[in-house]
């Protein structure tokens, strides 16, 4: 793990991914940058992305509020002053932006905000209800499988938000079936991984703009890919079909995944990022 200064003096903490980032970037071939979701998750719970790193080095953002880095966010739109600055502490004056659930909120803050040092989004799982208002068909998605550890998650997942620490971590664990589009040793083991505190989780939510989502949508972003699953309960289907329709992204919809495609499906996922980092990114 290593460390560079925010713009506001904070100490923010990264890491590389792929051994040879520091010889590719001297030989021209940049790293991706890489935002975590959760809101708020310790970085761990992203694994190494499926061996992402075999096709392009990646350097992993670790936000304010997560354990690594500590302290609070100050939203995710402010928030993504903290990409640029990794940007410049890496001395790259473009960059190809990797991003995972909540994570693609700050993405699209920073596409908004700064167009000029975004050269491409890859928005991951991304919740898509707030840009687009498409209503959630995750109970739908949730018939198609006969399990009833699944309806204890929905129900969970459906039921009054956890207000204390303690409530949060029974939330996560009875809830993590709904994370995934199986639920086998694998997906069991993966949901505990990462540290995570409600209280840096809401504060990733706070101080955002009203106009937020107007401005999203009426921004020219560079070019957006999309990569969901199709039995992604979390944030539904039909709303990320609208959502890489608005954003005019490319979607690749991997089958039998749900939020976390690297722990589900890695070999189709490391495919789709590959080529959505070997896309050709002319803004239109």
């Amino acid at each position: 793990m290593q460390t560079f200064t925010a713009r506001d003096g904070r100490t923010i903490a990264h890491h590389l991914i792929g051994s040879g980032t520091a010889g590719e970037a001297s030989a021209g071939v940049e790293p991706a940058l890489v935002v975590p979701g959760g809101a708020c998750r310790g970085v761990e719970y992203l694994e190494d992305l499926a061996g992402a790193a075999s096709v392009r080095s990646l350097a992993v953002l670790h936000p304010r509020g997560t354990p690594s880095t500590g302290g609070r966010s100050r939203g995710w739109w402010t928030d993504a002053d903290d990409l640029v600055d990794l940007a410049d502490h890496l001395g790259l004056a473009q960059v190809d932006v990797v991003a995972h659930s909540a994570g693609t909120r700050l993405a699209l803050a920073a596409a908004v905000r700064y167009p000029e040092r975004i050269r491409s989004l890859t928005l991951v799982t991304p919740p898509a209800m707030w840009l687009t208002g498409t209503p959630w068909d995750g109970r739908a998605i949730a018939d198609r499988r006969a399990d009833p550890e699944l309806e204890v998650a929905l129900a969970s997942l459906l039921g009054a938000d956890p207000v204390e620490q303690a409530d949060f971590e029974r939330h996560r664990v009875v809830e993590g079936p709904a994370g995934y589009a199986k639920w086998t040793d694998r997906e069991r083991a993966h949901v505990s991984v990462g540290d995570w505190e409600l209280a840096a989780d809401l504060a990733w939510f706070e101080g955002i703009p009203d106009d937020a989502a107007d401005r999203v949508r009426e921004a020219s972003l560079p070019p957006v890919t999309v990569i969901a699953g199709d039995g992604d309960l979390l944030v539904g289907v039909a709303p990320v079909v609208a959502y890489a329709e608005l954003l005019h992204a490319e979607l690749v919809m991997l089958a039998e995944c749900g939020h976390y495609p690297w722990v589900e499906q890695p070999e189709a996922f490391r495919a789709a990022l590959g080529r959505a980092l070997a896309r050709d990114t002319t803004r239109a």
